[in-house]
């Protein structure tokens, strides 16, 4: 018998087959898969009672997986929690390693946090900066026999993800982020490609921060994408409403032809009657039939003279209108074309608006900026002192201020390839990174620092603030851009400080290998057609 066999899962033997039943998570026991059955002796019929072994199979379900599948249903809920208010778009996610924990943020703060089960030792997760760059809801491994990971969310093209998964409470995944079933499920609905992944050694939390060297957008930096949008929508409406006129005027035309293609067919019998009384008048012999004949013909021509008459005249009438619909047409492919052009226009305008990350490299003394996973500007930057450490952080334009176009600001901050970390229960997280705490203003005072030793080019600030919008993001750090950073990504940045076997220990395909499978992953499975997300 041929089987394939998975940790958790109950096989039981069915007509057509081999089928699993057991140990699959609530809610995904529709992924059934079945194995062919082969034996030996084909001759000899096997006696063995189906019924005996779905019964078998039942009780194992009721004594391990009945059971075990409960308590873990149970704790997943019970380990997932909300924040008590309307949640907004998610912003960034912040994994703690060290806690086993992940906290989805939106612009006001945290909205979801759950447990988490990161590499095991030897595969660690690598801790860093990251973005989601592909969704699939459905996916299987093709590295590790096929394993089901539901609600994939990819964070590089080697094959470090959030997916579903077993959490069983301590890092014990080969490198990817586990997540509950549950939470990994309303997760994916409500995240887009590129949303910020901060895995963090330890605990932290985005605190806000306001500094002159923060990114603001010019007063009139939306005025030409306004303006275009503008000419789009009067294009558009143009091209409406030459549509309408093609089609009054055609309405009218067909309805003008209406009289002449009667008047037509009536002169058509008058004719086919005049032709029939000049072949009788032809064929009279005597003088009765002659003159009957001869009444018979001119009642007829006379008929067909008034018809002429009158289709003549239905079409003098119908004639301006057929000349009003070939203009109305030219009107319409010209109000297309304007159209279409207007509305590129316009979304080009708007492409230039979807946020951007800057990303200054310590390391490599550099400014790189990336927008739409594609690099748009890379310059060289000065930093003081460049020989001492900056640390890493993570600055994100959460939202504009209210009844202003000015955005506000909050950061993330990795000192010195390590997570700051403070009080053991991961609840006070958020609490001790509030404005006012001990720890938060210590974030602040690295994060300002950092800020202050930057030396921007006048050109490269006047550019950024042309396109600055909400979601962007100020990435500073000790370290280079990472090998991951690439086609198809946002910026990865890896702390050389913290373990990485997770990453090391796989290949990053290039690009041509990617596009020349279905995959586009080592996963194996397609990518998600998503546009970059636009908030």
């Amino acid at each position: 018998m041929r089987e394939t066999w998975a940790k958790g899962r109950i096989w039981v033997l069915e007509p057509r087959g081999v089928r699993s039943i057991v140990g699959l998570p609530a809610g995904l026991t529709r992924k059934v898969r079945y194995v062919t059955c082969q034996f030996v002796q084909p001759r000899r019929r096997q006696t063995i009672p189906l019924a005996a072994l779905i019964v078998a199979g039942l009780g194992l379900t009721l004594a391990f997986g009945g059971a075990a599948g409960a308590a873990g249903s149970r704790s997943e809920r019970s380990a997932i929690s909300s924040e008590a208010r309307a949640a907004g778009e998610p912003i960034m996610a912040v994994v703690s390693l060290r806690r086993q924990q992940i906290t989805i943020y939106d612009a006001a703060g945290w909205i979801l946090r759950a447990p988490v089960s990161s590499g095991q030792s030897g595969r660690e997760t690598p801790a860093g900066i990251f973005s989601v760059i592909q969704k699939d809801a459905e996916h299987y491994s093709n590295l590790y026999d096929d394993a089901f990971m539901p609600h994939m969310q990819r964070l590089t093209w080697s094959g470090i993800a959030l997916h579903g998964g077993v959490v069983p409470g301590h890092p014990a995944s080969h490198g990817c982020i586990r997540l509950p079933y549950e939470f990994a499920e309303r997760l994916f609905d409500v995240t887009k490609l590129g949303m910020r992944v901060i895995v963090a050694p330890g605990d932290v939390a985005p605190v806000s921060i306001v500094h002159p060297a923060l990114f603001q957008p010019k007063a009139d930096a939306g005025a030409a994408a306004r303006a275009l949008t503008a000419a789009a929508e009067k294009a558009t409406k143009k091209a409406d409403e030459a549509r309408l006129a093609v089609f009054k005027a055609s309405r009218e035309a067909a309805q003008a032809m209406v009289p002449v293609r009667v008047a037509e067919n009536l002169k058509l019998r008058a004719e086919a009657q005049l032709d029939a009384s000049e072949r009788a008048l032809a064929a009279a012999e005597t003088v009765e039939a002659k003159e009957q004949a001869e009444e018979a013909r001119r009642k007829a021509a006379s008929l067909v003279t008034a018809l002429s008459a009158q289709a003549a005249a239905a079409k003098s009438g119908v004639q301006p209108k057929l000349d009003a619909v070939v203009p109305a047409r030219e009107a319409l492919v010209a109000a297309e074309a304007e159209r279409a052009a207007a509305d590129e226009e316009a979304r080009k305008a708007a492409r230039n608006f979807e946020p951007i990350s800057v990303f200054i490299s310590r390391s490599t003394q550099h400014l790189y900026i990336r927008q739409g996973f594609e690099t748009i500007l890379d310059v060289p930057v000065a930093i003081q002192d460049p020989d001492r450490p900056i640390g890493t952080h993570v600055f994100t334009a959460v939202q504009r201020a209210q009844d202003s176009l000015n955005l506000r600001w909050s950061v993330v901050s990795l000192v010195g390839g390590h997570s700051a970390t403070g009080a053991s229960d991961p609840e006070d997280v958020v609490e001790r990174h509030s404005p006012g705490n001990p720890q938060a203003r210590d974030t602040l005072a690295g994060a300002k620092e950092a800020l202050d030793r930057l030396s921007i080019p006048a050109e490269t600030l006047d550019r950024i603030a042309e396109t600055i919008s909400p979601r962007s993001s100020l990435i500073i750090s000790d370290e280079p851009l990472s090998s991951e950073t690439g086609q198809g990504t946002e910026f990865v940045v890896l702390l050389s400080g913290e373990p990485q076997g997770g990453i090391k220990s796989r290949r990053r395909p290039d690009s041509e290998a990617r596009n020349r499978r279905s995959s586009g992953s080592p996963f194996g499975t397609p990518r998600l057609a998503a546009p970059y997300f636009n908030w």
